[in-house]
């Protein structure tokens, strides 16, 4: 269900935090890999110089306004990840790039002649689902893509 529902997604709402401490919220295109999430994105971005400070950072996926059945119950999953900055011109950066251009088309490759952008690689800790009203789980497993339910937790009260 966590997988399917991420599928749908070409690009992730990041969430970094700044040189201030101040978060800073912004997205980017990304593809997901071995249990892992990358995205390319420029030195230009404030996200950039983020992931550079801080390595911490949330991904946020979340249904769109105008499919959702209840604007209170948005479907969402929430991320937390480790990142790092991976090298560029290796066999790692190539077979990332390949799958960016098979994932997000030609612009890729215009993309991957610039010097200044560079590929974070994302590797999840912790997480969270909801997809309904009663129904959040945190995530686990390995590569934290498993819903596991929560323990101890009743769900909504109704007082009269």
């Amino acid at each position: 269900m966590l997988q399917d529902y991420i599928n749908n997604f070409k690009s992730t709402v990041l969430s970094t935090i700044d040189e201030k401490g101040n978060p800073f919220t912004s997205y980017a295109p990304f593809i997901k890999e071995n249990g892992k999430y990358y995205v390319y994105i420029s030195a230009m971005a404030r996200h950039f110089k983020n992931l550079s400070l801080n390595q911490k950072v949330s991904l946020f996926f979340i249904e769109d306004e105008i499919s959702c059945e209840n604007i209170f119950g948005r479907k969402r999953v929430v991320i937390q990840c480790n990142s790092k900055k991976l090298p560029r011109d290796n066999d790692e950066f190539e077979d990332l790039m390949k799958k960016f251009e098979e994932c997000h088309g030609k612009t890729v490759s215009m993309l991957k002649t610039m010097k200044d952008f560079a590929i974070f690689e994302f590797t999840p800790f912790e997480g969270e689902a909801v997809f309904g009203f009663g129904e959040a789980y945190d995530l686990g497993g390995e590569n934290f893509e498993e819903l596991v339910e929560r323990k101890g937790i009743k769900g909504h009260g109704h007082s009269k």
